[in-house]
Parts: C-alpha cells; structure tokens; sequence
C-alpha cells in the first residue's frame, strides 16, 4: 500500500491519501447506516442483545467482504463509461472521485440524521451519473455516451424492483408460517410478540428454535450486506486508483504466468469460435432475415479484430509489467470490448446453451486481468465497513423496529423480513448487481406488516419513499455541482 505514494509529489500523495479515506469514511457510514438491516430484528425480538447483536453483524459484514467476490465492484467501475475513467487527466480523475465520494456521504449523513433508512447503492449511483453527465457538458460531449446505458439500466431495475420483490416474498413468507403454524401446538409462538411471550409464558427471550432461526437469518444478512455494499467500496477504491494512478492498476500487474497464458488462450479459443460462425452464418443458404445476418457478421468481424489485436499486444509476454503505459490502456480497453460483444451474442436468440456456456467462461478468464482487486484493498475496506458497523447504529434501527408498523414486529415477521433480505441480497452479490439492502429490508417488513393486518405508519413509510425518491436526483445534483466546483479548486 505505501508505493502509492513512493513516485508522487507532496501534494499528489495528499490527494491519494484524501481520496482513500472518503472511500473509507464513507464505507463507514454505510455500516452504521445499514448495521439496522441486520441488528434491528434481533434487538426487537429480544433475541439478542444490542451490543452482541452489532458485534456479531460487524464480524460477519467483515467475512462477507472478505470472500463476497468482486462482481458488485466492478459493476461500479463499470459505471462510467471506460472512455471516461481512462482519458481523464490526473486533475480531472481527483476532482471526479472527490465529488462522487462527497455527494454519497453528504446523503447519507444526512438520512442518517433524520433516522431515514435510505440506500448507500441509490447515493453513489447517482452521485456517478450526475460526473457523467456533467462531464458531457463540459466537454461538449454526447449526453448518451456520458453513461454506460446497458449497465445503468439493469443496475437500476435491480433498484427498482428489489424492493417491490422484498415485499411480496417477506409477504408470502408471513403468510405460509400464518396459514401452517398458526394453530400448531409447538410453534405457534411463533406468531407472538416479546411482550405477548412474556405475558403468557413469563420469558422474555423467543423459544430456542425460534431464536436460532432469528440468529441465523441475522448472520445471514450482516453476511449478504458486507458481500454487497463492501464490494461497492472495493469499486470506488478501485476507481479513486486507475483514474489517479493508472499505469498500476489498469491491468493486474499481479497476474502470474499461468494467469497470462490462460488469458492468451481464451482469446485463441475465442477467435476459433468466431470465425466458425462468421463462415457458418456466410454458407446459410435460406437466408430469411438479410440485415440481421448483416449486423451478426459484423459482430463476428469486429470480435475477431479486437481478439487478434489483443493476442498481439500480448504475444511473447509472461508478465503485465513489461507492457508501457500505452499498451496497458489498449489491453484494458480492448478486453472491455471484446467482453461487451460477449454479452451481445449471449443475449442473442439464436445461442445454444452449450455456446452460452463457453462465452460466459471465457468472459470471465479474460476479465480476470482487469477485474481484480489487492488484498489490502479488501482488508481495508471490511475493516472499514465492519467498524462502522458497530457503531452509529441506534437512529436507523429505531426506525424499522418502532416506526414501521403500528405493533411490535412477532418472530414470524422478523425471520420473514430477515430470510427474504437474506438470500435477496447474497444473490445479488454473486451475480453482481449492487441493489438497495436497506430498501429491501425495510419493504420486507413493511410486507409481512400488510399481510399479518397488523398496519403500517403511513408517515413512516411516505418519509421512506420520499428518501428512495428524492436519493437519486439530489446526489446526481450535488455531485455535479462538486464536480465543477472542484475542478477550478484541484
């Protein structure tokens, strides 16, 4: 980590050591914002204490960056179009990563404060779009290639719809426990409340199996939500680095032989597969849609172009590091290419599943080079998120605890919203989409409230839909206005 600042100017080293602490700061601040994901049922259902609860969600939000993978933290980098992020100079790059990192944490500190379960994800997704766009201004630009459209739209379907699936599933949960268990003799605790078990029974704390499921489902979160949200900050370190820094870490000058030559042989691999279609696709006889074919072989063509160029650039190489800084931004832009032509023909209708399984591999062997992330990045960074955890936790857990529903939560409900939020948001992490776990906690809860009767406060929830609402504009707004701020200050 100190050669960042062994090759740099004074002031240079400050502003790398700056940018790293936002990233930092601001991973915190998603800790204690969301620790009420994991805590708040766990709290409420006097399953756990509060410290042990927060000291547990902080050890597993760790464990959970930890070994989460890196697809959420690319999906980040990837925000920006790679034109952006790689032609920026280093003025540019500092005043671009200093406004995304401000404009997230100004939100979130401020829905912090107000007790507003609102989401990190929405933040610095808007905080990246707002760069993008005034950048096009700036720069004279299109406003349609300031962004990279296909990944923003399906990261913001994700945030849209997570939600909404949040509270049909944590709904049909509570009512498949309601229709079986209601009347069982051994579980039917499990539709009481803490205070309603204390009555009838005199314990305070839930029935053992009741409490381990709650435990559980509370592990399973704080787990899913480090896998997720710490990725984000992976991202934005990664990010801060190739746009300040990018001779080292455009590409992963880490790679072994074994690594490099796997790469070189999935591009081999890969022109084979492109030219046997190009001629199949060029000998069909019956050939009912001219212009689709058309547009196809022109895929195919470019695919091999760019495949044949990047064999090229690494022929004879055993180590990234030999590459000058040219021919590292060409391999980076050219990978990134020939990925994006991966995906058109995955998507395309005419794939088979065994074509489909080969293209989704060699995607993955070839991004390798690009999509990597330091150990000391990652051990930083659940530090940082497993730290702010355990603290700062008390405004938001209030909130989804007291002020969602108009009773106090049952177990029923808590396991409901905990498993829904549970395997909604780890399924997210391994298929890299960066979703909202705040929102679909809150809207599981919300769920189960509907379904069980029981009422929701209607103020609670329009102050919550107001924050989901407002969260993208508001940061794409301010980090605009930082961003061209800052650029006549860096």
């Amino acid at each position: 980590m100190l050669y960042l600042f062994s090759y740099s100017d004074l002031n240079h080293s400050l502003l790398v050591f700056l940018a790293l602490f936002f990233v930092l700061f601001y991973e915190a601040i998603n800790g204690f914002h969301d620790t009420a994901n994991a805590v708040s049922t766990l709290i409420y259902t006097r399953a756990m204490s509060a410290n042990i609860s927060v000291i547990m969600s902080g050890i597993f939000n760790f464990l959970g960056v930890l070994l989460g993978g890196l697809t959420v933290a690319y999906a980040i980098v990837h925000l920006l179009p790679n034109d952006l992020l790689l032609n920026a100079t280093s003025k540019h790059a500092l005043a671009m990563v200093f406004s995304i990192l401000l404009a997230a944490i100004l939100w979130n500190l401020s829905t912090w404060y107000f007790c507003l379960p609102a989401s990190s994800s929405h933040s610095l997704i808007g905080a990246i779009i707002g760069i993008g766009l005034t950048n096009a201004i700036i720069t004279n630009s299109s406003l349609v290639d300031a962004l990279n459209i296909p990944k923003m739209t399906s990261v913001f379907l994700s945030l849209i719809f997570s939600p909404i699936i949040g509270l049909i599933v944590a709904g049909s949960l509570i009512f498949l426990l309601r229709y079986y268990l209601n009347n069982n003799k051994i579980f039917y605790r499990i539709h009481m409340t803490p205070l309603e078990r204390e009555k009838i029974d005199g314990k305070k704390t839930p029935p053992f199996l009741i409490r381990t499921a709650l435990v559980l489902s509370s592990i399973g979160v704080s787990y899913a939500h480090g896998a997720n949200d710490g990725q984000k900050g992976i991202g934005l370190i990664m990010l801060v680095l190739i746009g300040i820094m990018p001779s080292s870490f455009l590409v992963n000058l880490n790679a072994n032989k074994y690594e490099i030559n796997n790469t070189k042989d999935t591009l081999n691999n890969l022109e084979k597969y492109y030219l046997k279609n190009t001629i199949n696709t060029s000998n069909t006889k019956k050939n009912k849609n001219i212009i689709n074919n058309s547009t196809l072989n022109y895929q195919f063509y470019d695919a091999i172009k760019n495949i044949r160029n990047a064999k090229l650039l690494l022929k004879n190489i055993s180590n990234y590091n030999v590459l000058n800084i040219k021919e590292r931004f060409q391999l980076r832009h050219l990978l990134l290419y020939i990925s994006d032509l991966i995906d058109k023909r995955i998507n395309s209708s005419d794939i088979d599943t065994k074509d489909k399984y080969f293209l989704t591999k060699s995607k993955k062997i070839i991004l390798q080079t690009i999509e990597y992330a330091p150990m000391w990045i990652i051990l930083i960074v659940a530090l940082s998120l497993s730290i702010g955890t355990m603290i700062g936790w008390k405004r938001i857990v209030v909130t989804i605890g007291e002020k969602i529903g108009k009773k106090r939560m049952t177990y029923a409900q808590a396991m409901s919203a905990q498993i829904t939020a549970s395997f909604s948001i780890g399924i997210a992490s391994y298929t890299g989409i960066p979703v909202s776990t705040t929102h679909i906690l809150s809207s599981s809860v919300a769920g189960t409230m509907l379904i069980d009767g029981d009422g929701i406060q209607i103020k609670t929830i329009k102050n919550i839909a107001l924050a989901w609402m407002l969260t993208l504009p508001i940061s794409i707004l301010l980090s605009s206005f930082l961003y061209w701020i800052t650029l006549f200050i860096i």
